[in-house]
């Protein structure tokens, strides 16, 4: 540096107060991290390790139905409507509770019984409704919670609560929050993958899959089909392995020197996502290869398992999946949204839908997978007793409901055989043992071994949590 020359003296001190600004950075970095301040320079690890007892679950498999199914079709039967079918919803049993535009401007509320049988299955005696035949065939796998309840009464911010613990959109996602907590146990595959199916529904937005404030490494990636799976994993025309491999080694080479400099933890997920990205390029089209899959497999998950972009076939993927120890797998299905005509739409939803859940859960126990393998099957909210629009004696719709809903779970250290939880006569309100979103979020996250109160990460001055400032185990479910 010529000490004379004004614009070197400029370079000087810009750089200086750079690198001053980056080693209070790297300070405050180390401190959050709780690593070395040597090491925060470096490549900051994008995970937090938080176990804080034995883990009963390795990795989760969260098969959601987008859309709220209706659980008095479903899950929770109420023999004794159908006595009152056609009358107005008492005021005791709606307790002026706020429902959608959608059904408010209604002069009735009619009671709109379930037109389908309702039965017992399994040792347990678990009620599940004739649109279930194969879920009835493990009735004794799963834990049915008739008991779910949430504020929310439209889709979006319905659907952000239950994926990031808040109506506002913004969070992070509860597999980013996985991810974050307990990274990657196969460094060939991202930590959280995301796979969707259903053509027709409620849009289903990227951000419910992002990682909100955490490190974007965190984020979900979406497989898609047809095509690539990942978007840009084949080399384009005419570039090969070992011409790609030598782009990223000088992509990475500048990476690391801004990240030597600037200790910003995105960079050292620019590094880490270029890589999984190569790395991809191998695992995922042997994981994406259904060939060697017997044809008893096939059978077992129904006729759309070979159908890329059925639920079949993503369900058949998130077994492959758990397989390869992806720590987190949420599937998104859409066309639960029946606000008429519901009978003819939800048996065709259970047709889609039914047979690949069960078998998953199957296929999982068979293989020694679903003790460390936690499932959870369910929606947003559920449906209303009293009908949306016209009501015949085999024609109804049903509005959103949030106040009560069920869902089912199986696997990694889920009580099996057990129905959780108790709604009115009405299926209206919750009786006994209510389990609200947060309560569910603290209940996975301690399967997998982490106290929910510990995952944390500071933001703009305040420590989030998935669970925010609430959320109870629900005991009775665990084993």
């Amino acid at each position: 540096m010529d000490p004379n020359d004004p614009l070197s003296r400029r370079l000087a001190r810009r750089r200086f107060l750079f690198e001053s600004s980056t080693g209070l950075g790297a300070v405050a970095l180390a401190s959050l991290l709780e690593e070395p301040a040597s090491a925060a320079g470096s490549n900051p690890p994008s995970t937090i390790r938080t176990l804080t007892h034995r883990p009963r679950a390795r990795r989760v498999i969260y098969l959601f139905q987008s859309g709220g199914p209706s659980h008095l079709d479903l899950f929770d039967p109420k023999p004794g409507l159908q006595k009152r079918h056609g009358e107005d919803l008492p005021e005791a049993v709606r307790m002026g509770q706020r429902i959608t535009g959608m059904t408010s401007g209604q002069k009735t509320l009619p009671v709109a019984p379930s037109i389908f049988q309702f039965a017992q299955h399994g040792k347990s005696g678990a009620w599940l409704s004739d649109l279930l035949p194969h879920t009835a065939k493990i009735a004794d796998e799963i834990c049915v919670v008739r008991s779910m309840a949430t504020d929310a009464i439209n889709h979006d911010p319905a659907v952000t609560f239950c994926q990031t613990g808040a109506e506002q959109p913004g969070r992070p996602t509860m597999g980013a929050w996985i991810s974050y907590g307990l990274g990657s146990a196969n460094q060939d595959m991202p930590a959280f993958v995301v796979l969707l199916s259903g053509r027709v529904g409620q849009n289903l937005h990227t951000r419910y899959w992002e990682s909100g404030f955490l490190p974007t490494i965190h984020q979900g990636v979406q497989f898609r089909a047809p095509g690539d799976p990942v978007l840009y994993l084949s080399n384009p025309p005419g570039m090969s392995s070992a011409v790609r491999r030598s782009i990223l080694d000088g992509i990475r080479a500048v990476n690391e020197e801004k990240l030597q400099l600037a200790g910003d933890p995105e960079t050292a997920t620019r590094i880490e996502q270029f890589e999984m990205a190569y790395r991809m390029q191998t695992s995922v089209p042997e994981l994406m290869d259904l060939s060697k899959e017997p044809a008893a497999t096939f059978e077992r998950y129904g006729p759309d398992a070979k159908k890329p972009g059925t639920f079949a076939y993503n369900c058949l993927l998130a077994r492959r999946m758990a397989e390869r120890d992806v720590r987190f797998i949420q599937l998104y299905h859409r066309d639960w949204d029946h606000h008429g005509g519901l009978p003819g739409a939800i048996r065709s939803q259970a047709t889609q839908t039914d047979q690949p859940s069960a078998a998953l859960v199957q296929d999982l126990k068979e293989r020694g997978l679903l003790d460390d393998t936690l499932v959870v099957w369910g929606g947003e909210f559920g449906r209303t007793v009293y009908s949306q629009g016209n009501l015949t004696k085999d024609n109804y719709g049903r509005d959103h409901h949030g106040r009560c809903y069920s869902l089912w779970l199986a696997g990694g250290g889920i009580k099996p055989g057990v129905t959780y939880g108790e709604t009115d006569d009405y299926g209206y309100n919750i009786v006994r043992d209510p389990v609200p979103v947060h309560d569910l979020h603290a209940t996975l996250l301690h399967l997998l071994g982490i106290d929910h109160t510990k995952l944390v990460y500071r933001f703009q001055g305040r420590d989030f949590r998935l669970t925010d400032v609430a959320g109870n185990l629900v005991k009775g479910i665990m084993a």
